[in-house]
């Protein structure tokens, strides 16, 4: 068939070019480690950030639940008792209502896609996630972006086309996936009330790792009621699977009447909503956890040489920018050969010319765990 040549076509210009992607044979979790081919490696590219996934008790939790699967969508019968308690939790911790999705993809697309049109406008920052401009897609709104972290940009952004469109969107996320970098988010609170936008956060990498509560930026900054869309993800500090938003009664109700992805989506199974629940509770408690995991990224920067000051420096991504997709492919191959599991992460996941490898930190690092990584990464200059 022509298309099976035109695909075997491109996958191999993929391949010349350093981009073509495979799945990685993982054999086997025990704490910060895999085994891959064989061979037990530090794991360095988990969003495990405070290790709960790997910690919290599977056989205790099952108890809890009479089914493996929903069955149906939440709007059928798969709005199951757990939904009701993991919310009312949320709404507990929050003081807002909250709705859970059955992925942070899904959740984007759902928010922006149904909440935006034709008649309305999005300043998103230029570095969002991939599902978030998916979600901008589908809304038919105009969209612009502006500069990764220039808020000056955004302000005149709004300024120019904000009073042209009936409502309008900020979306930023609080610790950017592959940057690991923090925007103003007191700022962005100050712009939204003047242009009278919707601000929306989503705080997938902060949940779990900043707050007093291990509720994100938002609460670390004292402005979760300034924010009108909060979303987060139990996939990674929470250590389980889904997504929460936090948000207006209006906006709540709306998303549950009208959003495709929501409507047409099975529910989560009760045991994974059953460990969402407890994830959330070990996380609320695991302020010492926390500490260790922010003061180790500082370290961490600081030991390879990157700045070290700031809430940016306490986040658990520390991007290693080499630039080409074959250095960062060659780079993280000689790791896995001394130990460390970092994965090349390149284009389009980030923008062409800065390949890198993205080390994830967890709570089950220590000093004593990385210092090998360090030397070696001095000594490949």
């Amino acid at each position: 068939m022509d298309v099976l040549a035109e695909l075997r076509k491109e996958l191999a210009e993929l391949e010349a070019r350093g981009l073509r992607r495979v799945l990685p044979p993982i054999e086997e979790f025990a704490g910060p480690r895999l085994r891959l081919r064989g061979r037990w490696l530090l794991n360095l590219s988990s969003n495990d950030y405070l290790g709960l996934a790997q910690r919290m008790d599977l056989e205790e939790i099952s108890r809890e639940v009479g089914s493996t699967g929903a069955g149906a969508s939440r709007l059928l019968s798969g709005n199951h008792p757990l939904y009701q308690r993991l919310e009312e939790k949320l709404v507990a911790l929050y003081g807002r209502p909250a709705l859970v999705f059955s992925s942070g993809y899904t959740a984007n697309l759902a928010i922006l896609s149904t909440l935006c049109g034709a008649k309305d406008v999005v300043f998103a920052d230029k570095l969002v996630h991939a599902s978030l401009i998916d979600g901008l897609r589908l809304s038919g709104a105009a969209f612009h972006r502006y500069a990764h972290l220039d808020l000056d940009h955004l302000e005149r952004l709004l300024a120019r086309h904000r009073s042209r469109y009936k409502r309008a969107l900020i979306v930023t996320e609080s610790v950017f996936s592959m940057d690991g970098d923090v925007p103003d988010l007191a700022r962005l609170v100050e712009l939204k009330e003047r242009y009278q936008a919707l601000l929306f956060v989503d705080e997938a990498h902060a949940v779990g790792v900043f707050g007093k509560e291990g509720l994100g930026i938002a609460e670390e900054l004292s402005l979760i009621p300034q924010i009108d869309l909060l979303l987060a993800t139990f996939g990674k500090a929470l250590g389980s699977y889904g997504a929460f938003l936090v948000t207006h009664p209006e906006i709540r109700d709306y998303l549950v009447t009208k959003a495709r992805p929501f409507i047409f989506t099975t529910g989560l199974p009760p045991l994974v909503v059953a460990a969402s629940l407890r994830g959330l509770e070990e996380a609320v408690r695991a302020g010492a956890r926390r500490r260790h995991l922010r003061d180790l990224s500082r370290w961490f920067r600081g030991a390879l040489g990157l700045p070290s000051e700031g809430l940016a420096a306490e986040t658990p991504i520390v991007p290693y920018v080499v630039g080409e997709n074959e250095r960062a492919l060659q780079l993280s191959a000689r790791l896995a050969e001394a130990g460390f599991y970092a994965p090349a992460i390149r284009p389009p996941t980030v923008p062409p010319g800065t390949a890198r490898l993205r080390f994830s930190l967890t709570a089950d690092l220590s000093p004593r765990d990385l210092e090998p990584l360090v030397e070696l990464l001095r000594k490949e200059g």
